[in-house]
């Protein structure tokens, strides 16, 4: 049998220029094992303590869901307790309203006795009073002749004319009270010119007065209603008109004052059937005013112009309390133009803060790299950088220096 001897000296393999032997290719698979080795050694230290992290994390978890579940336990029981103290005080309580209910039903049909009781006597008492009182009615009968006879005496003073004036006058102060408040109207003032107009209104804004005449001519016009002929009703309307003219030529002499009372003077009629019987047959005398700036008005439109004189004034007291308000928009502004500083300042302190854990940040990274490499043993020769993956090593496998 012939056996063939095998010379690990000679020559085997060629790779470019350079020749391997059968040792030099056996040295190489013993270092390539001993790498294999050396990597599944260090990927087992790195399970295994893998595993005993996690192994402690789970227990730590357990842990804390052992005491969470007797901190829930415990939590339990106290509501328990509360619950048991609030059915305690439930029932106390249900038991006091109950006996304070009996009470109160046992006053309430004791005072609903009572009422019934005293109401009976008082229907009583009623029926006794008004028998009494239809005595008295029919008694009253008897001066109805009488109250006929005053009622005419009542329209014999109507008859007078400062009777009738009077009256005008109370139902224009009636319409200028309700209306406007006081202080912003005076009744009998005296004008620069020593004249007293019926009612004189301050305007707002410093502007002139407005001045209020009641004194109509109601005599003329109760003789064209009293008229019974058409010559007596025609003679008694010129008279009417003649009046009318002469009395609002007096109103636009002595009340229109420059620079002291409006240049248009109201002249107060106290009725408005009289009121729309002037515009309707007497046109002329309504143009005149006009012409005399004098305007006709009846209880309605002298209600309307006093309500328009108020929403004046109220405006004129907004307008003087603009700038109150503008004062307090001005320190709103200012206070929130500080707060704007402070909020920019707050801001900044921030980005600061927020600069500095960056930086924080980076060094902590730094020390885990290096912490990471010392722990897989990778000791880097002097200047060489940081790996370029946070966090992760790799195994520096020796090179093979080709022999050239």
């Amino acid at each position: 049998m012939n056996t063939t001897s095998i010379n690990f000296g000679e020559p085997y393999l060629q790779i470019g220029t350079r020749w391997f032997t059968l040792a030099d290719l056996a040295m190489i698979g013993v270092a390539v094992l001993g790498l294999l080795v050396i990597f599944l050694l260090i990927s087992g230290f790195r399970r295994r303590r893998y595993l005993r992290e996690q192994a402690v994390i789970d227990a730590e978890r357990a842990r804390k869901a052992e005491q969470r579940m007797a901190e829930l336990v415990a939590s339990q029981n106290e509501l328990t307790g509360r619950l048991q103290t609030m059915a305690e005080g439930m029932t106390s309580q249900n038991a006091s309203l109950t006996r304070q209910m009996d009470e109160r039903l046992s006053n309430m049909s004791g005072r609903l006795g009572q009422s019934i009781t005293e109401t009976t006597k008082s229907t009583q008492e009623s029926l006794s009073k008004l028998q009494e009182r239809l005595a008295v009615i029919d008694a009253a009968q008897s001066n109805i002749v009488s109250l006929s006879d005053e009622v005419v005496g009542l329209q014999n003073i109507l008859a007078n004319k400062q009777t009738r004036g009077a009256f005008g006058q109370s139902r224009m102060e009636t319409i200028i009270h309700d209306g406007l408040p006081m202080g912003t109207f005076e009744f009998q003032a005296t004008l620069s010119n020593n004249t007293r107009p019926d009612c004189l209104i301050t305007m707002p804004n410093n502007a002139p007065s407005l001045v209020i005449d009641a004194k109509f001519p109601l005599e003329a016009w109760s003789a064209i209603q009293d008229a019974q002929t058409a010559e007596f009703r025609k003679a008694s309307a010129t008279q009417f008109k003649r009046d009318m003219d002469v009395h609002i030529k007096a109103i636009s002499e002595k009340y229109l004052l420059p620079g002291e009372t409006q240049d248009t003077a109201f002249l107060f009629v106290p009725s408005e059937s009289i009121f729309a019987e002037i515009h309707e047959n007497f046109e002329t005398i309504v143009q005149n005013a006009h012409r005399a700036r004098v305007v006709i008005v009846s209880p309605s439109l002298l209600l309307l112009s006093v309500q328009v004189i108020q929403a004046l004034l109220k405006d004129a007291r907004m307008r003087e309390q603009a700038h109150l308000i503008q004062d307090e928009v001005r320190r709103l502004m200012e206070d929130l133009a500080r707060l704007d500083d402070r909020v920019r300042k707050l801001q900044n302190h921030f980005n600061l803060t927020a600069s500095d854990i960056d930086k924080i940040l980076i060094s902590t990274g730094k020390l885990t790299r290096h912490g990471d490499r010392i722990e897989a043993l990778e000791f880097a020769t002097t200047g060489e950088a940081d790996p370029p993956t946070a966090g992760k090593s790799e195994i520096v496998r020796p090179k093979l220096q080709a022999i050239e």
